[in-house]
């Protein structure tokens, strides 16, 4: 018999995408109807989402929340099933998730999320009797009140597990909103929702959910220590028994080198030689020069700091002197778009940059790019270095979170031993980045060695198979009877 989880998060691709998170979102249900598990994921009415929808029923009247009347509509779309919260008050206007056109949040998010999480925990309680969850599995600090209300609410209370997709996001407002946004008063203390003199979002979550999840295991072990717990580390110590990490996967039929349609042809691990039109193709399209005596590295990321994009560009000089090419797709801070467009109008035919994002770019730099740049500072999970495992293009990643336990360091006793997918480094700085850049033009004049580490991170299994596993045991552990 199957069992029946409610998915809340504030994205889910491809319907609405600003992160990774969405690509969990989207993906995990799909994993997880193999491990008995029937997912129905509750998402908020955004007009894309609305637009998106190949059928739509209103099944629940919600009366006026949060200023306005709202309801809940069951729906199709991409193949998932879906629950969405259908308040245009709150979720009908331009711009993101989460700003408007003019980059600030909207004021009124805590009302917006909290709607969210409140939608949830009655659905938990059984307000729609055709679906009644055993489990709520809560993403991030949007969702981060449903694990508060199932605890403090009275009514039928399911198994709740809450995942960190990045903690540096915690989600916080006025202490002044307690009763408006429907939390008793004893929820404000330490030992509930209570964060800094603040309502604390995500530590509402870490601190009553069940079970805590976050993307992979190095990460969950960052995140306990003081230099990576963001003020959250003393928590999540206290919670270390119920916190746990799982890897992400990738959608490996949408991450598809062998059929993918943003590829000019398609290749795999015994066709390597069919790589060649994706790299021209990539080439054409970012107006970069040909040849082929050193890599052409590409990027796909936010440009930020915490994706180490300052150590991008200060190691640029070394990057050019050996001879090798950048491809970069992303947006982000304003100095880094900025220092990037500097960098590729002085070095024309050597760096191609596309501010933004594109989802077909995104691919073909995967399919075409030889190497692929993650230099992050912290990385809760990352999944661009999973696709380029898939791909065939060597992830160079630095040493935390899920890059350190998805890349294995192509060094010299992993070659002998045939096992290395990459190229790992310490921490984003020039002379790490340098170093490891070193490295890999050294790996690179060995195209036998090359070749065979693209095809060990081919061979790599980065579908959410495994990871769907482990979320199954868990939901059965939490799941109440």
């Amino acid at each position: 018999m199957s069992l029946p989880v409610l998915s809340v998060a504030s994205e889910l691709f491809p319907l609405i995408k600003t992160g990774g998170l969405a690509d969990v979102a989207g993906a995990l249900p799909g994993a997880l109807a193999a491990q008995g598990i029937a997912t129905r994921s509750l998402i908020p009415g955004y007009p894309r989402v609305l637009r998106a929808l190949e059928a739509a029923e209103p099944v629940l009247e919600l009366g006026t929340l949060f200023g306005g009347p709202a309801r809940l509509l069951a729906a199709q779309a991409a193949g998932l099933d879906l629950l969405v919260l259908d308040a245009p008050h709150l979720f009908d206007r331009d711009g993101g998730p989460y700003s408007g056109p003019d980059g600030q949040d909207w004021p009124d998010n805590p009302q917006r999320f909290a709607a969210l999480a409140q939608v949830a925990a009655r659905l938990g309680q059984g307000a729609l009797p055709a679906f009644v969850p055993e489990v709520i599995h809560a993403h991030d600090w949007q969702a981060g009140l449903v694990p508060a209300y199932v605890h403090y609410w009275e009514g039928r209370k399911p198994g709740t597990v809450f995942t960190v997709h990045n903690l540096a996001f915690q989600g916080q407002c006025d202490a002044s909103l307690l009763a408006e946004l429907s939390l008793p008063p004893q929820a404000y203390s330490i030992h509930g929702v209570e964060y800094y003199g603040a309502i604390g979002f995500l530590k509402a979550g870490l601190k009553l959910a069940d079970r805590i999840t976050t993307v992979s295991p190095t990460y969950a072990a960052e995140i306990r220590t003081e230099a990576g717990g963001m003020g959250l580390d003393g928590l999540l110590r206290d919670r270390a028994g119920a916190l746990s990490g799982i890897l992400n996967g990738i959608d490996t039929d949408i991450w598809n080198p062998a059929s993918d349609p943003a590829l000019p042809a398609p290749y795999s691990a015994e066709a390597l030689h069919a790589r060649e039109a994706s790299r021209r193709a990539l080439r054409s399209r970012l107006g970069l020069q040909e040849g082929r005596e050193a890599p052409l590295l590409g990027i796909v990321s936010r440009l930020s700091w915490q994706k180490g994009m300052d150590a991008v560009l200060e190691a640029l000089p070394a990057l050019l002197g050996h001879g090798m090419q950048l491809a970069v797709l992303g947006a982000g801070d304003r100095a880094l778009e900025d220092g990037l467009e500097r960098a590729a109008a002085a070095n024309p035919g050597r760096i191609g940059l596309h501010l933004g994002y594109n989802e077909g770019l995104a691919h073909l730099i995967q399919g075409g790019c030889d190497a692929l740049l993650v230099p992050s500072r912290f990385e809760p999970c990352g999944l661009t270095q999973l696709c380029a495992l898939r791909y065939g293009a060597l992830p160079v990643v630095a040493r935390v979170g899920g890059l350190a336990d998805t890349v294995i360091d192509a060094n010299e006793m992993a070659l002998a031993a045939g096992v290395g997918t990459g190229i790992q480094f310490s921490h984003a700085s020039r002379d790490a980045l340098e170093a490891a850049l070193g490295r890999l033009m050294s790996l690179w004049q060995d195209r036998q060695a090359w070749e065979r580490v693209q095809r060990n991170g081919m061979a790599c299994d980065v579908s959410w198979a495994r990871p769907a596993r482990h979320y199954a045991t868990l939901y059965r552990a939490v799941a109440p009877g």
